[in-house]
């Protein structure tokens, strides 16, 4: 196994107010990190996460809180695999809620066609919603740092959507005429 290296951050903010936390919280999350405990986390050591970390350093000073950003890595292949497989599952969990929402999406869709309603609005609305699942996966494979068990499953269900958009549609062009 190659060594791997990550970025630990350590930091600690002031509880009031308590929006600067979650502010920090979420960047934290939306950049893929995993948190060993409250205040310490762990990220893939990349060129862009050093230098957001280094912006959320600057936050967390302003915040008068204090943090410290560590390059480390696997005292053995046994932790390297612990790390890995916190990260795989914090994006299998993301996975998994995606795939959650391809089944609402698709119900949605097969109400409307059982309903026989076929109108041009629905079909915005519903492509609305597509475009979202779209965005909302590549977010997810942007931090599947390591490849989650789930993600191929979640690229099939969002086929499995577009298909289903795009029956809708040919019905509502066909109820409207448009395709003859």
């Amino acid at each position: 196994m190659t060594e791997i290296a990550w970025l630990l951050l350590t930091y600690k903010i002031p509880p009031e107010p308590a929006a600067k936390r979650i502010a920090v919280w979420r960047r934290l999350k939306g950049m893929g990190a995993v948190y060993l405990q409250s205040g310490v986390c762990l990220l893939p050591k990349t060129d862009d996460h050093v230098r957001r970390l280094k912006m959320i350093e600057n936050d967390i000073s302003e915040a008068k809180g204090d943090c410290v950003i560590l390059e480390t890595v696997a005292l053995d292949r046994g932790q390297g695999e612990k790390v890995i497989a916190r990260f795989k599952a914090d994006r299998d969990e993301a996975y998994e809620e995606f795939i959650d929402k391809c089944d609402d999406f698709e119900r949605e869709v097969a109400k409307e066609v059982t309903a026989n309603h076929f109108t041009y609005a629905e079909l915005e609305e519903n492509d609305v919603d597509l475009k979202k699942l779209q965005g909302w996966l590549g977010k997810i494979r942007k931090l599947d740092f390591y490849g989650g068990a789930r993600a191929a499953e979640a690229e099939e269900r969002l086929k499995g959507c577009e298909a289903v958009l795009d029956d809708y549609a040919r019905r509502v062009f066909d109820a409207h005429d448009e395709n003859g």
